[in-house]
């Protein structure tokens, strides 16, 4: 890329190390950004900065927040009985936007996954436990990804809460096996709250 200047070829790779991204896509990317107009791409840059500087994870439930609290936690209208256990914040926004569920969220922030080293105490599980020793809750819904490794991951959940007197759930199989959360529509997630089974 000795024709490109070091400038586009810097975005180009910092475009590259986005997930999904290749290269070609990677420098329609760059070449998009150079054809926006200056302010555009500037207020792109200040977006970019300020999602780093302000948000941070929900002290409480680990959610995204630009406070020390996010608005769920923070909101008196939600059930205070009973928690919904995910594993990235993306996966509880995409069941907020089913609107069947109205109580409190635990997000673990990954999955159980040995072949990528992640390991349980790499995970906000015993932040989770803490919860729950502490807390008033009647019911935990395990809404982890209906992979192995969310399988996993919830089976593991459960047998730390079997100690509890906590009923405990997971999503109904709605959610097909080796799907994700995010991908899921708004019906099938709200199925799948509804439809919850014993653990």
């Amino acid at each position: 890329m000795s024709e490109l200047t070091q400038s586009v070829t810097a975005l180009i790779d910092e475009f590259a190390k986005l997930p999904g991204i290749g290269k070609k896509s990677a420098e329609r990317l760059a070449y998009y950004v150079l054809r926006m107009h200056r302010n555009e791409a500037l207020l792109l840059a200040d977006a970019i900065r300020t999602v780093k500087e302000n948000v941070r994870y929900c002290r409480t439930c680990y959610n995204l927040a630009e406070e020390e609290q996010c608005a769920i936690c923070l909101d008196p209208r939600r059930r205070q009985d009973i928690l919904c256990v995910v594993e990235q914040p993306r996966d509880l926004m995409s069941l907020e936007q089913s609107g069947s569920y109205t109580g409190l969220y635990h997000v673990l922030l990954g999955r159980i996954a040995p072949l990528d080293g992640i390991d349980a105490d790499q995970l906000t599980i015993g932040a989770l436990i803490e919860r729950v020793r502490g807390g008033a809750f009647k019911e935990i819904i395990m809404a982890t990804n209906p992979t192995v490794e969310g399988d996993g991951t919830a089976l593991h959940i459960s047998n730390l809460l079997g100690e509890f007197p906590v009923r405990i759930t997971r999503l109904a199989r709605g959610i097909t096996t080796g799907s994700v959360l995010e991908f899921a529509n708004k019906e099938i997630l709200a199925d799948a709250i509804t439809g919850r089974q014993e653990f």
